[in-house]
């Protein structure tokens, strides 16, 4: 299995949108979604889950959609550091 995960924001159906981290391509004959770092759209913990979830289940029939966000090389990206 791909060690890259994909990043998504993911649309709960009468929830705010959650941001998190899937193992690859959804399966669409899966019953679940497998849903690892859930956390609101501004980094905030997800109000329906306790603070320390670092992994969720979420039912298919919960979801509206998911957008699946772009891959970033992150070796090419430079960041600033302060000393």
């Amino acid at each position: 299995m791909n060690n890259k995960r994909l990043k998504a924001i993911i649309h709960v159906l009468e929830e705010d949108p959650i941001i998190g981290e899937l193992d690859g391509p959804i399966d669409p004959a899966a019953q679940f979604v497998t849903v690892y770092n859930p956390r609101r759209r501004d980094g905030r913990t997800v109000p329906f889950l306790d603070s320390n979830v670092d992994t969720v289940l979420l039912a298919w029939h919960r979801i509206s959609h998911i957008q699946l966000l772009p891959q970033l090389d992150m070796e090419k990206v430079i960041g600033f550091v302060r000393e």
